[in-house]
């Protein structure tokens, strides 16, 4: 089984701190921890992710690579959910009305690797994605669309 055995930490940018707090406080649940006139801490499922204002010219353009037929969008994160917690937070993202970049997908149906995935956007821009495996010890597993 794949345990959490450290806690990352990122920083991105953000174009509003006020709406970054709406989105990852309010729609995904996150809290906020220390702060500054430019920068927000958030707990982003037991990690710390760090939204840094940034104005709209130093915001990053994001290119994409097909996968699955969708244009994944090559600079992305996220967090894997426990199976059971998906469909929580899909519905969390539809109350909300946060407009899905690819929308809730099962992958790997059947297989070793079934995974439910999207990807949606925050309001500067960036792109996150929500996965849950089915079965988590194969996260990094090679082989993921053999039958099970």
């Amino acid at each position: 089984m794949i345990t959490p055995s450290a806690i990352f930490h990122l920083a991105f940018p953000v174009l509003d701190l006020d709406r970054a707090r709406d989105f990852y406080g309010g729609i995904l649940g996150c809290q906020t921890g220390r702060e500054s006139a430019r920068w927000i801490d958030f707990n982003f499922f037991g990690h710390q992710l760090v939204a840094h204002l940034v104005e709209p010219e130093d915001h990053p353009a994001v290119a994409s690579n097909t996968v699955d037929n969708q244009a994944v969008p090559a600079a992305h994160f996220g967090v894997i959910l426990p199976w059971s917690e998906y469909p929580d937070l899909v519905a969390r993202l539809e109350q909300a009305a946060v407009p899905f970049v690819i929308q809730p997908y099962l992958r790997f149906a059947g297989c070793r690797g079934e995974q439910k995935t999207l990807f949606v956007r925050d309001p500067s821009g960036n792109y996150l994605e929500f996965k849950a495996l089915r079965d988590a010890d194969m996260l990094f597993a090679t082989q993921l669309d053999s039958p099970q």
